[in-house]
């Protein structure tokens, strides 16, 4: 292996974007760049240059996906910039920091679990021309956009365009939207009440309401703490499966009432706090079951009062645990 001494001064494990600030994400976009040489920072030692025999390019494109080029090999993968951090993958390498970059050279700087001290890659700019990247035949090709200077002069600025297609209406997407919601099988699902009304903070309303479009709004009103209403979404993959683990547990099948059936729960409707009968319907495509619990949930006593399918109470479970994995934050009213 060939070592080689420079004379470029750096610093190992720098807090780039305390000391140069952030990296605009303007600066990657639409940029191709050309391996030149592995730098060992803390002896500033080159350990690896490119020769004729080994030819590495990285193309870093408009909607955040990389294009790389080693010795003949094509690869493809996502990057985010935070910062002077680029999350980008290479050689068991998952994010770099950028040490330097401006219109000729950018260096991607980085440690290894494994190996002491720090590296830095270097890259020189290249032009379209010169890297081994093809342009896809329905994409238009790059075109310089000038801006005047207010201060003279003019301003080059690349800029790139996307894939040729027609720009669509917002009503047309509308319309799309709808249609492809209507072929989707129609999910519902809504879980009310349950429990006891009473103490020193009774709960005034309990109501989970999962649509057809996943959107999951959970609404929790007390009388201390008022309403709380929380929202989400639930992906249409999870929907369709909690729709069917419903059906295989027998949802459909089952009866549409339970009630009291001993003398011990018939005289516990009657005492404080008072139970809340829970409701769940749930609708999934032609299919509509609405079951009512008289009393559900423990009181102090810890007495399970109503005899219903325990597969009843996994799918109230399920309706709860998604309602309380909050996302999006709470609103209060």
């Amino acid at each position: 292996m060939l070592f080689f001494f420079i004379g470029i001064t750096t610093q190992a494990q720098t807090d780039f974007a305390a000391v140069y600030g952030p990296v605009n994400e303007q600066q990657l976009i639409e940029t191709k760049w050309k391996y030149t040489y592995t730098l060992h920072v803390e002896s500033n030692t080159v350990i690896h240059k490119a020769e004729n025999f080994y030819d590495f390019f990285l193309y870093f494109r408009y909607d955040f996906t990389y294009r790389e080029y080693l010795n003949g090999e094509f690869s493809r993968g996502t990057w985010s910039l935070n910062d002077r951090t680029i999350f980008y993958s290479f050689k068991n390498i998952n994010k770099f920091e950028i040490a330097e970059i401006n219109k000729k050279v950018m260096v991607l700087e980085f440690t290894q679990p494994n190996a002491k001290g720090t590296y830095q890659y270097h890259f020189v700019r290249t032009t379209s021309e010169e890297a081994p990247f093809v342009k896809p035949a329905n994409e238009l090709p790059d075109v310089i956009v000038e801006e005047i200077d207010p201060n003279g002069g003019k301003n080059k600025r690349w800029w790139t365009f996307g894939k040729k297609e027609k720009k669509k209406s917002k009503r047309r997407l509308k319309r799309e939207e709808a249609l492809a919601e209507a072929k989707r099988t129609y999910i519902n699902v809504e879980l009310i009440g349950g429990g006891y009304y009473g103490g020193v903070n009774p709960v005034m309303r309990d109501y989970t309401h999962i649509k057809s479009n996943g959107r999951l709004i959970k609404e929790h009103k007390s009388q201390q703490h008022g309403l709380k209403v929380t929202k989400k979404d639930i992906s249409r993959e999870e929907l369709e499966e909690f729709a069917e683990w419903v059906t295989r547990q027998g949802f459909f099948d089952m009866e549409r009432m339970y009630d009291c059936e001993t003398p011990i729960c018939q005289k516990r409707k009657r005492q404080k706090p008072t139970p809340i009968p829970l409701r769940l319907a749930v609708t999934y495509g032609t299919r509509t079951k609405v079951i009512t619990i008289s009393i559900w949930g423990m009181d102090d006593n810890q007495i399970h009062y109503v005899d219903y399918p325990k597969e009843l109470d996994n799918i109230i479970d399920a309706v709860q645990r998604m309602g309380n994995r909050v996302e999006e934050g709470v609103v209060r009213r």
